[in-house]
């Protein structure tokens, strides 16, 4: 089975550009043309990804957002016109994965829809399942499966988005290390010079609420004013 494409996007002429692109490069791609569709078809067919427009005619692509986030951790690709740097950081700090601007080269698109599926939660079709041994650089607080890209703190999941498993990864991989804004950026995004420093602060707060929500006493992650961030080595 190929892995589901779901496509959230009113403009056909552009679904249609998507629909060829995703079905030459092997995926199975479903077009919704707007919000609500859009959302029952994510609940039916459990997509590998999710290809949303910012512009929808029912409802802001950054409000749908926040409703799947409230349900899934399927990786995100937002396509917006709009190319303002707020637009960007809104719609990483909300949970997206990436963001691509119209007009857009339908080859670009396919490149960073499976640059997101190497690296993010989403498993694709015929991979093993079975769950990896912890990682044996986490500290026995958290354990991190690595095939299902899922990060258990204190015996607890961590509902995370794949930008932010791939950054607490890296910090639970080195703890103590102290990784600069510029390093963490390079590891956990998959277009790295498309980020900003912001967005690498936004996530780690992120990450912080996440890991409180799950042990109120837990503050991990170290801030290193004017070097970048860590995790407590003990």
């Amino acid at each position: 089975m190929s892995p589901v494409i779901l496509i959230i996007e009113d403009e056909p002429a552009i679904a249609d550009t998507l629909l060829y692109a995703l079905k030459a490069e092997g995926f199975d791609p479903v077009w919704k043309s707007d919000g609500a569709t859009g959302l029952a078809a994510l609940r039916e067919s459990a997509p590998a990804l999710v290809v949303l427009d910012v512009g929808l005619p029912d409802i802001n692509g950054f409000e749908l957002c926040k409703q799947i986030r409230a349900e899934s951790a399927v990786p995100i690709l937002f396509l917006t016109a709009r190319n303002s740097e707020i637009d960007r950081v809104v719609g990483l700090e909300i949970g997206g994965d990436d963001y691509l601007t119209k007009p857009f080269s339908p080859r670009e698109l396919t490149a960073r829809v499976k640059a997101i599926l190497r690296r993010g939660p989403a498993l694709l079709a015929g991979e093993p399942t079975a769950p990896t041994p912890p990682a044996p650089a986490a500290p026995a607080l958290a354990t991190v499966d690595e095939l299902r890209c899922r990060i258990h703190w204190r015996g607890q999941p961590l509902d995370l988005t794949a930008t932010e498993f791939r950054l607490l990864k890296t910090l639970l991989d080195q703890p103590g290390r102290v990784f600069t804004r510029e390093q963490l950026l390079g590891a956990a995004w998959t277009e790295p010079e498309a980020s900003l420093d912001r967005t690498v602060d936004a996530h780690i707060k992120t990450l912080r609420a996440k890991i409180r929500a799950v042990s109120p006493s837990d503050d991990p992650i170290q801030t290193h004013r004017g070097l970048g961030y860590s995790l407590k080595d003990n």
